[in-house]
């Protein structure tokens, strides 16, 4: 199985366009495309269902994901067993439409020359992350935790790394579409739809806790049909709207007309901690998380919100 094949159809999976994909891995769309056929063939099935706006999975497609997933992570491991220290930095970013897979991508910038594996653990909570970062399989990771240490033992650090600024997503239809900037008081009698929000983990953490700190209605009810779902229903609706960070990126029809209105006075952030072995003497590490301390140390200072146990 070709697995630059299989490293497409997850990146497809991860940004929903084949542009997106194609951005991320350097290649054409029409390359992307080519590998995304000739994979299905080899398999069989259809993995990817086209659409106007991109390509969401089938359902053999979401039954092939994990395996795709682990498959990279093997072939990953199988590399570095016998090309030590020559291997690709591979950090987990969690999704790569947030802020620290941003953060990798004006890092990479600024270094072309150092081959990078952008790799997402999306289903993986705080102490699979770390086994991921303690077995090899990444050599850092993304987490929001408490800092400066997240309690871990040795060989395990973790750095305060991204205050993630977040802001407001509306359409056009909705009453605060025309707002410069907004409090978190001026939220409390709008729906802030955020479905399928899983409670056991750090981000549904954070949420609570700022919803019941500030008074916020953040309605997790119902299934995630995915990114490209929610901006539909945020264009039509004079009532939905949405939290997301400043570092994301998210693509929409320039017709949605879609506004990110800033939260001010405090702003809320969502702490992303970046998680490695102090002991990984990968040449290419170093240099991220001394990137990292400079994005941070360069950021503006504003009156932020976080929760009491990611502050540090």
């Amino acid at each position: 199985m070709d697995v630059e094949a299989v490293r497409t159809f997850v990146a497809v999976s991860d940004g929903g366009q084949f542009r997106v994909a194609a951005d991320e891995l350097g290649v054409t769309q029409q390359a992307v495309s080519k590998r995304i056929a000739a994979l299905e063939r080899n398999l069989g099935v259809s993995l990817l269902v086209r659409t106007a706006r991109g390509a969401r999975l089938s359902v053999d497609g979401q039954a092939f994901l994990p395996h795709a997933r682990e498959l990279l992570r093997v072939a990953s491991r199988a590399v570095g067993s016998v090309r030590p220290g020559r291997t690709a930095l591979r950090i987990d970013v969690l999704n790569r439409r947030t802020a620290p897979a941003t953060a990798l991508h004006a890092f990479h910038r600024l270094h072309p020359d150092i081959e990078l594996d952008v790799v997402t653990l999306p289903d993986a909570d705080v102490a699979s992350a770390v086994a991921a970062v303690l077995d090899g399989t990444v050599d850092a990771t993304f987490r929001a935790v408490a800092t400066p240490s997240g309690g871990f033992a040795a060989p395990i650090r973790a750095a305060h790394a991204i205050d993630d600024r977040h802001q407001l997503l509306v359409g056009p239809k909705h009453p605060l579409a025309n707002a410069a900037n907004l409090t978190l008081p001026d939220l409390r009698a709008h729906r802030i739809w955020m479905p399928g929000m899983r409670a056991d983990t750090e981000w549904g953490a954070y949420y609570d806790e700022l919803g019941r700190e500030f008074g916020l209605r953040i309605d997790t009810v119902g299934p995630s049909f995915g990114v490209d779902v929610l901006l539909d229903e945020l264009a039509d609706s004079a009532e939905l709207s949405t939290l997301v960070g400043e570092g994301s990126r998210y693509l929409w029809p320039e017709s949605y007309d879609l506004r990110r209105i800033p939260i001010v006075d405090p702003t809320p952030v969502y702490p992303h901690s970046i998680i490695w072995r102090d002991d990984n003497t990968h040449p290419a590490l170093a240099a991220f998380l001394e990137h990292l301390r400079t994005m941070r140390a360069s950021a503006p200072t504003v009156r932020t919100w976080a929760p009491a146990w990611a502050e540090g």
